[in-house]
């Protein structure tokens, strides 16, 4: 049963992505589960100081096949428009947002997203979905997670002291947070433009 469970919820998803959501059980979101091994490369950023900004929008440039982020917030227009420019390359773009702080802030990049075509969900089942993820082609050899404090904003770049790490060519760190992402998007609601 919970495999027809989970090839219900892969519409959509790509094969390989689909093979791994099926093939995990409720084990892979264990809080428990061993560390992996380290693999890939590790790219420390820090704001002010290194343009984490552009860092960002040049690998959404990079992205071939899908792009999956978690934002507690994201109103940066550079990276909104990287990801749009993504979206009209064919790739698989879609965002997460706390709900709260969408309602909260004006600014937000949604409508511009939405109005491209790149599907969003709101978490709002949390004081905050402070999540600051995204995770490029996770199904590749390539694949790359992009997390830290950093905010995607124009002030987390200007104004605050801000951290990234970027971890490249980390296939299953990316399947992890990959799943990760699909676990909050099932208890997300899927964002309506007004």
């Amino acid at each position: 049963m919970r495999a027809v469970v989970s090839l219900m919820r892969c519409v959509g998803l790509g094969l390989v992505f689909c093979t791994a959501l099926i093939a995990a059980s409720a084990s892979a979101f264990d809080a428990r589960q061993a560390p992996q091994a380290a693999e890939g490369t590790l790219q420390p950023l820090f704001a002010p100081w290194d343009d984490i900004e552009t860092a960002l929008t040049d690998m959404l440039g990079a992205a071939r096949r899908q792009v999956l982020v978690q934002a507690y917030l994201l109103s940066n227009q550079k990276i909104a428009a990287a990801l749009i420019a993504a979206k009209r390359r064919g790739v698989d773009v879609k965002v997460m947002l706390d709900g709260r702080q969408l309602e909260k802030v004006g600014a937000s990049k949604a409508r511009e997203l939405a109005a491209a075509g790149i599907p969003l969900w709101l978490e709002s089942g949390y004081q905050n979905a402070h999540n600051k993820v995204m995770v490029i082609d996770p199904s590749a050899a390539t694949a790359t997670v992009i997390t830290g404090s950093f905010n995607f904003t124009w002030s987390a770049q200007h104004k605050n002291a801000e951290n990234v790490l970027i971890v490249r060519d980390n296939p299953a760190l990316a399947a992890r947070y990959a799943l990760n992402w699909e676990r909050h998007r099932l208890d997300a609601t899927q964002y309506k433009t007004q």
